[in-house]
């Protein structure tokens, strides 16, 4: 299928790796000029090498910036100007006792995960309504469903991105404009590589090991889910041919939700 992409501008926040990466790729696999953003120079441009060595002629840009700093991101706008499709998927998550989560960075995943989505969205939305088209995607998660009891900072903020995605939709009431959230199960990316790979070594076991049985009894796929399979989600989220899907909270759970979302 022609996700009919070739025309679109697409900018992916926190897209170095993981889910935003394989976003970003699937977009430009389809045609789209993309501009990916880390909170590093280096690994921006590193990204940006990758992606033009995975998809040669790929029209692709970075900007660094750490999008928990309103003065970076709105640097970053300056310089990012209008795109057709914005897909907000920089997020941080973390395996933490709910009495241990100070403060600070109860803050901290609030700026991250739903203060980087708000300021990018205000500048962002309203050209795409005055010209009457464009796409916002929110990388969203079964925790803002399901909060897990050892992520309660993670699942909260990402419940409230999930308000914040079904309000604005109701913004673009009668226009060409969407904007909608993946739900994404338990997902194999960097970040989730890292953290097993730490909690393997301080518990004295292979991170395969490890990694297996983290695999949850309620999942269908019984694995975890690949950052490509949720790109391609997201891919078609982002194109015309999906004029008819708006205001939607879409699973690409692995059937790790048990009721229906």
């Amino acid at each position: 299928m022609d996700l009919e992409l070739a025309d679109k501008r697409v900018f992916v926040s926190g897209s170095t790796q993981g889910i935003g990466y394989a976003a970003a790729e699937a977009c430009l696999v389809e045609g789209a000029s993309v501009v990916v953003n880390g909170r590093g120079e280096h690994r921006v441009m590193d990204a940006v090498a990758r992606l033009r060595a995975t998809v040669p002629g790929a029209d692709v840009a970075g900007i660094a910036a750490d999008l928990a700093d309103p003065l970076q991101t709105q640097s970053l706008l300056d310089s990012l100007g209008e795109v057709d499709v914005l897909i907000n998927n920089v997020g941080l998550f973390d395996v933490a006792r709910f009495a241990d989560i100070a403060d600070e960075a109860w803050s901290r995943y609030f700026e991250v995960n739903v203060m980087s989505s708000v300021r990018l969205s205000r500048r962002l939305l309203e050209p795409m309504l005055e010209k009457g088209w464009g796409r916002v995607i929110f990388i969203g998660t079964e925790s803002a469903v399901d909060v897990p009891a050892d992520m309660i900072h993670y699942g909260a903020t990402k419940a409230a991105a999930l308000a914040l995605s079904n309000g604005l939709a109701k913004l673009t009431r009668g226009t060409g404009v969407t904007v909608n959230t993946v739900l994404g199960g338990p997902t194999y990316s960097d970040g989730v590589a890292a953290t097993v790979e730490r909690i393997a070594s301080a518990h004295s076991m292979s991170a395969e090991e490890l990694k297996s049985g983290l695999v949850r009894s309620s999942s269908l796929l019984q694995r975890f889910i690949e950052p490509a399979e949720i790109a391609s989600l997201v891919a078609y989220l982002a194109s015309p041919r999906s004029s008819a899907t708006n205001g939607a909270a879409l699973r690409a759970d692995g059937g790790v939700l048990p009721t229906i979302v």
